[in-house]
């Protein structure tokens, strides 16, 4: 089947506007309480009421950036509202660190163990107070950010399982979420730091976690970016290496950094020859970079976030280098993503499907899944068709 840019940018924006938005604004918003529920199921009925501070944060994000980068309407705005005025309230400990999880009301359930807690809640609060010009609003977001430069060398401080000095190991979650992070962050930050963390991110993430040989992203090495022969050494997360190498194109686009754009894509066309499945199509969740059995059980899902971030990698690398190979793959990834996640019937996309592509879970939304990957790539999407079809 043949695209064009133009129906391609029609598909995404349609599929934004009068689709994923509508099914968040109609089902999630917990008006009465604050904050949103995020645990809808096909039809988008709320099925389980707790909070989870990730996903609320991410929904904070996706209407307020919708607002500074659509147009401020009313309705975004009040929806990005009725999350940070709770979160403000509710969702940090009084040493200012962010929960997990909160239950409907706002009293805490699980503690703050988990950096990207804090990453998602500098991100929402740095477009919210962009989109709605509350001062402090942007005070949550530099101390939210300043816990996160704080934290990001032991990411989850007493709450960690590791035994201290063993066997030392770095995540790639951290430095590829700290570059888009600030990235998001632009507006807030002095140019020096803001200049400093995307040096030191992309350096890192291109320098310790890239096996040069196999021209694939490691999930986690050495404090030195050695490997380990270990399970955890050996993972790949083809979903992260891949939405990790367009937050690099992003930045070096940014900078006129040819070099480092081309050498992402080839990370991404390395990730994909190496984690399509050949028998039933999608990517798989989690790989053993030697072939060894994986430790994930999940191993063989087929994601909806893993799709949809391989999609914004393709589209804007082919937009960048016009590499014909880029545009074969997001022809694949496209019809294999519309096919099995989209639902037609009820709006949204599926979360989780099995190796063959069967719905696993009923679902639209849970613990992990919210209001933020589907969105965001449907509007990085559009834009990036857009611009094609301009050029």
């Amino acid at each position: 089947m043949e695209y064009n840019f133009k129906e391609l940018a029609q598909l995404y924006k349609n599929a934004l506007l009068n689709d994923v938005l509508p099914f968040w604004e109609k089902y999630s918003v917990d008006w009465e309480k604050g904050g949103y529920f995020t645990c809808l199921d096909r039809k988008g009925k709320v099925y389980d009421t707790d909070k989870f501070i990730w996903l609320q944060n991410r929904q904070v994000w996706t209407f307020s950036m919708l607002c500074n980068q659509l147009e401020k309407r009313e309705n975004w705005l009040g929806v990005a509202d009725n999350g940070a005025k709770f979160l403000a309230e509710y969702g940090r400990d009084q040493d200012g660190n962010w929960y997990f999880a909160i239950n409907r009301e706002g009293q805490p359930l699980v503690q703050p163990y988990n950096i990207f807690s804090d990453c998602f809640a500098a991100m929402a609060f740095s477009k919210y107070a962009l989109a709605s010009g509350q001062e402090w609003a942007k005070d949550v977001a530099m101390q939210a950010y300043g816990n996160v430069l704080r934290r990001k060398d032991n990411p989850k401080g007493q709450y960690t399982k590791a035994y201290p000095g063993t066997r030392p190991m770095k995540s790639l979650a951290v430095p590829m979420i700290l570059a888009n992070l600030t990235l998001e962050m632009e507006w807030l930050l002095p140019s020096q730091t803001l200049e400093e963390v995307l040096s030191v991110t992309v350096q890192e993430v291109m320098g310790d976690f890239l096996d040069q040989e196999r021209g694939l992203m490691f999930e986690n090495v050495t404090p030195q970016g050695a490997h380990v022969n270990c399970f955890d050494g050996r993972v790949i997360n083809p979903g992260h290496g891949i939405e990790a190498m367009w937050f690099i194109m992003d930045i070096a686009h940014r900078q006129n950094d040819i070099k480092t754009i081309n050498q992402a894509v080839d990370v991404v066309l390395n990730i994909l020859n190496f984690a399509w499945d050949k028998e039933y199509g999608g990517l798989y969740y989690f790989m053993d970079a030697n072939g060894h059995p994986p430790q994930q059980l999940e191993w063989d899902q087929k994601l909806w976030w893993v799709h949809l971030e391989t999609l914004v990698a393709l589209a804007m690398g082919y937009r960048l280098t016009r590499r014909q190979l880029c545009w074969e793959w997001y022809k694949k990834v496209h019809e294999y993503s519309w096919l099995h996640f989209a639902d037609p019937e009820n709006g949204e996309w599926f979360g989780y499907l099995n190796r063959r592509g069967e719905v696993l879970l009923n679902l639209k939304g849970g613990k992990w899944k919210g209001c933020f990957h589907v969105p965001r790539a449907m509007y990085l999407c559009w834009q990036q068709f857009q611009s094609l079809e301009q050029a």
